[in-house]
């Protein structure tokens, strides 16, 4: 890395930093990191966690939709959102979604908060996030040998 591109690499470092912690703020305040809530949404008992994802759907569906009626990229302007290809119904993607699934509903935590959740104090997801790195060093190991569709 040459001195030109120091500040700049910063700036972006520090603008994630920035909007991780806000995020992180949001998930908190919305009770997106609540264990109780979370275990309550997989036993079919409220509705506030089906309600928030909704409205992530809702809002990410409209937000792509305006991003590809007027040719928006991301922050930086380099990224572009082009239509999907369809697949079909693959099982790989159903292997996948299920132990997701299974992950969470066990964990009581999506991989995605976990940050959010060591930061309240929850110190017990700092296994959690251990065992998601082991995962994904695993994964990088074993990626080679297995089947990408």
């Amino acid at each position: 890395m040459n001195d030109t591109n120091a500040p700049s690499l910063r700036r972006t470092i520090v603008r994630s930093l920035a909007v991780g912690i806000v995020f992180g703020i949001v998930l908190v305040k919305s009770e997106a990191v609540s264990w109780f809530r979370i275990q309550e949404m997989f036993r079919f008992q409220g509705f506030h966690m089906f309600g928030l994802l909704g409205s992530a759907i809702a809002t990410g569906m409209l937000s792509i939709a305006v991003m590809r009626r007027f040719g928006l990229g991301g922050l930086g302007g380099d990224v572009q959102v082009g239509k999907k290809e369809s697949r079909g119904l693959n099982r790989h993607y159903w292997m996948g979604g299920t132990v997701f699934g299974l992950g969470w509903g066990l964990l009581g935590a999506c991989p995605g908060p976990i940050y959010a959740m060591i930061g309240t104090g929850a110190s017990v997801f700092l296994v959690a996030l251990a065992s998601a790195l082991v995962g994904v060093w695993t994964y990088a190991a074993l990626r080679p040998r297995l089947p990408h569709f």
